[in-house]
């Protein structure tokens, strides 16, 4: 048996299966969800397919390749990354997006994978160097460095839903390096002090539309007045739309007759297929179709879990917990300003929203996950096997 053939025999194929499942259910609802737009769903759905099949080769290369090898990517992908988000923010675009050739993306899309390859390889390699680097304060200082400087570029950039991603990422990333849990402590504990200041001084100044999102929130979270035509209009009848469906909902491309929401174009129409996937999920699948989304994804992140755990090394270990860490942060954010969870965010449904550059990016992260796995028994060239850290209280 040939090597390749080894490997492509020993992938994990649930999770394969599962990603190509949530795609496959992702298609049928952005051609539902993007009827409203000017060349239909179906153009959008047949885009999409497109991104998923180049996705599926992107996926399938990276799986097969050794990790040890693509983490060399880590530096170009987060210094190019990082430079777009500063091209972004000096433009001032309101969807923080670029364009090149025809295709817009978003910059930090990139520089998030770019910081999760480079700080899961920097991490085991420089602790080889010097003992210097195993101490769990320099460890805390180059995540924060490398986390940081991202972060209060997209803060800057006014894009708060990606900056909030940043945060359950960093903190998988330190847990996974084998920081001591008193220091994590210590940081949640200074986290959470620091909320008043980040709230009332810091948001208001650097993203006034995330601030004024934050208290709409609580208003209607406290049923106070608000205005269902103006601010309030998506957050009301997004929940609305998902609130009314019951069990079965009212089914796919459900019309205007049915009682569909979305027909009406009560639903933010231009951005159903992305932000609002899931409002048009839950307004025509129901509890049941959105239960089983939730399955698939509660699925694809258990079997992330379980490649993290039989990693070879720390790089692998930190590489799948931060993969786990990012798309759960984009999937609770998405669903949960959708059923009023969470403030309005403009972050797209990872492998189900209409975002083919995201598709990309989330299908190379898991086919590291999945390099990971299959390269898990693979002789390290190191003299001794990565071990997790102890950690002391």
């Amino acid at each position: 048996m040939t090597p390749l053939l080894r490997k492509i025999l020993g992938m994990n194929w649930l999770l394969v299966l599962t990603m190509l499942g949530l795609c496959i259910f992702g298609v049928y609802a952005i051609e539902s969800a993007a009827r409203h737009l000017p060349n239909g769903g179906g153009y959008y759905a047949e885009r999409q397919k497109i991104w998923i099949i180049g996705g599926c080769v992107v996926f399938f290369i990276t799986a097969l390749v050794d990790y040890r090898w693509i983490r060399w990517l880590g530096i170009p992908m987060y210094l190019v990354g990082l430079a777009l988000m500063i091209v972004a923010m000096l433009k001032g675009s309101e969807v923080h997006q670029l364009t090149f050739g025809g295709l817009s993306f978003q910059p930090t899309q990139l520089g998030i994978a770019g910081g999760i390859v480079l700080m899961g390889s920097l991490l085991q390699d420089l602790p080889r160097l010097n003992p210097f680097f195993k101490l769990p304060f320099v460890k805390v200082g180059i995540i924060a460095i490398l986390a940081g400087i991202p972060f209060l570029v997209v803060v800057k950039m006014g894009d708060m839903g990606s900056a909030l991603v940043w945060l359950p990422v960093t903190a998988v990333i330190m847990f996974a390096a084998g920081v001591p849990y008193r220091y994590l402590l210590t940081m949640a504990i200074v986290a959470l002090g620091c909320l008043a200041l980040a709230y009332y001084i810091v948001l208001p100044k650097e993203s006034p539309r995330g601030a004024s999102r934050i208290e709409l929130y609580l208003a209607m979270m406290h049923d106070r007045e608000v205005d269902i035509n103006g601010d309030a209009y998506a957050p009301y009848w997004v929940s609305t739309a998902i609130g009314k469906a019951g069990w079965k909902g009212l089914g796919w491309n459900a019309t205007s007759e049915q009682g569909s929401l979305h027909d009406k174009k009560y639903i933010p129409w231009k951005t159903a297929h992305n932000d609002f996937i899931f409002a048009v999920i839950g307004e025509e699948q129901g509890f049941r179709g959105s239960l089983l989304l939730l399955t698939g994804y509660a699925l694809l992140l258990i079997q992330c879990l379980f490649i993290a755990f039989y990693s070879r090394d720390s790089s692998g270990r930190i590489i799948a917990g931060a993969v786990v860490a990012l798309l759960f942060a984009h999937i609770y954010e998405n669903i949960g300003m959708c059923v009023l969870m969470t403030p309005i965010t403009g972050i797209p449904l990872p492998l189900v929203s209409y975002s083919g550059t995201f598709v990309l990016m989330c299908m190379f992260l898991l086919g590291l996950v999945q390099s990971v796995w299959v390269h898990r028994n693979v002789e390290t060239i190191t003299e001794e096997e990565d071990k997790p850290e102890r950690r002391f209280l």
